[in-house]
């Protein structure tokens, strides 16, 4: 190859390697939220969250007894009956709840403050701080209508930020989607 041939051949490669590479098409993320315990409260906004830190377009659907996670105040308990993988740590060791226990009143309310107590000793966000950390996130959150209706809320019981939405509505977000979980 003739000295002229190269110098070209080399610029090419140059102009070709600092050519801008097309940035991959953005990965977006819907959740459908249908459990509202302490305990359930946690994936659905952490991974929100999360993602929408990332720079993903996030929507929550927030539907039956998911929809409570959107009231104004919440009193969150810990679903400890069925639960046999929570093992909680005390006394040095991580102990278990036998299912019979759960029966006895107070035993929820008690696992409860215990959890509660647990995260902010550990310095885990509160469900509060999470919902505000989503709204701020610009995570869309829907509310579902018909679950609002049957159990009688309005959008005056909620935080600042839901829209209301049907099936229809999740579903066209869902069908664009690249990540759609249910929790």
């Amino acid at each position: 190859m003739s000295s002229e041939a190269q110098i070209v051949s080399s610029e090419a490669q140059t102009t070709a390697s600092e050519a801008p590479v097309a940035a991959p098409e953005t990965k977006s993320m819907s959740i459908i939220v249908t459990k509202g315990s302490l305990d359930w409260a946690y994936p659905p906004f952490i991974l929100a969250t999360t993602a929408a830190a990332m720079g993903l377009p996030v929507t929550m659907f927030f539907t039956f007894y998911g929809l409570p996670l959107l009231l104004k105040k919440l009193d969150l308990q810990l679903t400890a009956a069925g639960n046999p993988a929570m093992k909680m740590p005390m006394m040095g060791a991580h102990m278990g709840l036998p299912n019979i226990l759960t029966a006895i009143p107070g035993v929820d309310a008690a696992c409860s403050k215990m959890m509660k107590n647990l995260m902010e000793k550990k310095g885990v966000a509160s469900i509060e701080d999470l919902r505000e950390l989503a709204i701020e996130a610009d995570v869309r959150i829907i509310a579902c209508q018909m679950t609002m209706d049957l159990f009688e809320y309005s959008l005056d019981d909620m935080i600042e930020g839901p829209e209301l939405g049907g099936a229809a509505t999740y579903i066209e977000c869902a069908t664009q989607a690249d990540i759609n979980l249910f929790i």
